[in-house]
């Protein structure tokens, strides 16, 4: 299968960054040197007026677009695709002088002042009224301009408004979702505590001024601080949508940030994008924040259920706002990019392509620098990055096709998170990607789904923590592994259900038959304690969580060593219908991980990009056509590494026959072009 390109009729990978033109109109000439480095760069994207609502509308029905003509008009001459943004991540200070109902009320119910970004009411109607009038203008001036490629909404939506309107708004979602009072209360149990409600109107967002006991409350408060979102957002697109047809929407998102149920978010948008910022150290530690921005990237892509996306924003060099602005090393603003395209990107994007002279951001990374000339490190690298990305169009709109799947549910998460027992800190994303790490250093591509997915076209689903169960979970879980399917759940499964009420009858609550056990209790250990666990005749580590289970059909495949629990089982698997579930009992070492998983990658015969055993520190990951796979092979440690090669393959970089050895620098990589056998 393969998608076409993002931007129609333009089949190559997008490299471009965030450029802020309107900074620079006293000095237009640096626009001009702008296109001439642009070209010398190979970018051949550029993102304009993310943030330029007071250049654009100065004064309320005022609007000047002449600078933006210029702009668009020079892109077009120099072969460079707008990625054109509307501008309401950051309002012009008239429009909060006059109308202060825009301005974000926090949960202490202040409301803020003017200034910052992303900080708008979303349910305000003025605020919405006065986005669509913007949108439109900009839609009528440029949805024919032959530079406009992508609509790039707002910018990195997040956070949350405690206004009136909000709080009368969340009301109003919670009369739908519940019909009735007494529905609602039975859903929140609200007889804890005596705070049963009696009148709609008694209902407060959660606040530190109130309440936050109750988690069926603030679980339907960041569910609605979506749903308000995703409306926002949807009202921004329709004079997209209506006068723009054929040009897709985008909005950046933010990796793993828990705000905002991303997978719910996407369903509106035509292309999933994120902003990628590694804090890269430039030791070896990069190969396990290697792994972890992986499962990132993979997330995204199957934000559109494995439509290539688009990661938006990343780092040239130094990023301003990290703890520690560490230099991105030789080789590294390469790997990273050519890692984005691996696991499904079909852009590779900066924030941002010429330095700012003033405020915040002036001392973040760019392709440009304060020094304005293409004599630079960063300028050479991201050049040379440009042109190796220019020998990738084959790739453009190829797909991967994982027959694994890791299931990351946010709204699970915001259980956890707000769980009281157990750990203050319950490590639900680490264990996530201590769980992916297998197949990363394997090189088997690994969807990263959530709980609303369809499972049916994977071989092997692994659940951590799937602490509650949304409605028809278990019963797709049953169905799976019913079908011959593998399913891999841990300690801390099935707890609540999607109100966060916890299932009578014992844990894992409607996973009992298919995991063939009964969990009674969690022994949660102290951050120096340590239980061993036994397993396939090897002895492994368990740390923080060890929970005690009751075989109901399942078997013991391996079991706890020590502590009043010793012989109970800590490791176990169930044969349901023609497949098998397992559970691991106890939050186990990453030997267990790479040995358990590895067991089943054999077991089940899992697809990896290359055969054999890929050396420390490296990773492969492969995209198809459906005639041909793209191998992308790469190198995250500090030493030069020999990845062996069994296939006959292509070199795209080099242009080479390859089999055999190919040895990979620190940080280096190649992308082979190997011919699919006919199965």
């Amino acid at each position: 299968m393969k998608y076409d390109p993002i931007i129609r009729g333009f089949p190559h990978i997008l490299h471009g960054s965030d450029y802020n033109p309107e900074q620079w109109l006293g000095t237009k000439e640096i626009w001009l040197e702008d296109m001439r480095m642009a070209g010398l760069a190979h970018i051949n994207s550029l993102s304009v007026g993310i943030f330029s609502w007071a250049a654009l509308e100065p004064r309320e029905g005022c609007y000047d677009f002449s600078w933006l003509d210029e702009i668009m008009d020079l892109l077009d001459k120099n072969g460079i695709k707008a990625v054109l943004a509307t501008p309401s991540g950051a309002r012009p200070a008239w429009l909060s002088q006059k109308y202060p109902e825009v301005l974000r009320v926090g949960a202490d119910r202040r409301r803020i002042l003017y200034g910052e970004r992303h900080n708008h009411c979303p349910t305000s109607p003025v605020y919405r009224a006065k986005t669509a009038a913007i949108n439109e203008k900009l839609a009528e001036r440029y949805g024919s301009h032959p530079a406009l490629g992508v609509w790039h909404l707002s910018n990195e939506y997040g956070g949350e408004c405690h206004c009136e309107l909000c709080r009368e708004a969340f009301r109003a979602w919670l009369r739908t979702r519940y019909e009735s009072l007494d529905d609602l209360n039975e859903a929140w149990w609200t007889a804890f505590w005596s705070h049963t409600f009696t009148d709609w109107s008694q209902i407060e967002p959660p606040s530190p001024l109130g309440d936050n006991s109750i988690h069926g409350l603030a679980l339907d408060w960041k569910r609605f601080v979506t749903e308000q979102t995703a409306d926002f957002m949807a009202a921004e697109m329709e004079p997209l949508r209506r006068l723009t047809p054929d040009i897709p929407c985008t909005t950046n998102m933010m990796g793993l940030y828990d705000g905002l149920n991303y997978y719910r978010l996407s369903e509106k948008l035509d292309i999933a994008a994120w902003d990628n910022y590694p804090a890269w150290r430039g030791d070896d530690s990069d190969i396990e924040l290697g792994s972890q921005v992986s499962f990132v990237h993979n997330m995204n892509r199957c934000l559109k259920d494995g439509r290539p996306f688009m990661m938006m924003e990343s780092s040239p060099s130094a990023t301003n706002w990290q703890e520690v602005g560490k230099l991105r090393r030789p080789g590294q603003l390469a790997l990273q990019g050519i890692q984005a395209v691996a696991h499904g990107s079909d852009t590779v994007q900066y924030f941002q392509f010429r330095k700012s002279r003033g405020s915040a951001e002036k001392f973040h990374g760019a392709v440009v620098d304060h020094v304005g000339t293409e004599g630079t490190r960063v300028f050479r690298e991201a050049a040379q990055t440009g042109a190796i990305l220019g020998k990738l169009d084959s790739v453009v709109g190829t797909v991967v096709e994982p027959d694994t799947a890791i299931i990351y549910d946010v709204e699970n998460r915001w259980a956890i998170d707000m769980s009281q027992g157990f750990l203050k800190q319950k490590g639900y994303v680490q264990t996530l990607t201590e769980h992916y790490a297998p197949f990363w250093r394997a090189g088997v591509s690994v969807d990263v789904i959530d709980s609303t997915k369809p499972l049916g076209s994977y071989k092997l689903v692994v659940a951590p923590m799937l602490y509650m169960l949304r409605p028809g979970m278990a019963e797709k879980i049953e169905a799976f592994v019913r079908g011959g399917g593998t399913f891999v759940a841990t300690y801390m499964t099935g707890y609540v259900d999607e109100h966060d009420l916890c299932f009578q009858g014992g844990f894992p609550g409607a996973l009992k038959n298919v995991l063939g056990i009964r969990c009674e209790e969690m022994d949660s250990l102290y951050p120096e304690e340590r239980r061993r666990v036994s397993w396939n005749g090897e002895v492994y580590t368990a740390r923080d969580l060890c929970e005690i289970v009751h075989l109901h059909g399942a078997s013991a495949e391996g079991e706890y060593l020590e502590d009043f629990y010793s012989g109970t089982p800590a490791v176990t698997v169930n044969r349901f219908g023609a497949g098998e579930a397992y559970f691991i009992a106890a939050r186990l070492d990453d030997k267990f991980n790479n040995d358990f998983f590895g067991m089943l990658m054999d077991k089940l015969g899992l697809k990896r990009a290359l055969g054999g055993r890929l050396p420390e520190g490296c990773t492969a990951c492969s995209r198809t056509d459906g005639e041909e796979s793209f191998v992308f092979i790469m190198n995250f440690s500090q030493e030069e590494k020999t990845v062996r090669v069994e296939e006959s393959a292509r070199s795209l970089l080099t242009e080479e026959d390859i089999r055999g050895d190919v040895t990979l620098a620190p940080r280096g990589f190649d992308v082979l072009r190997i011919k699919r056998s006919v199965e």
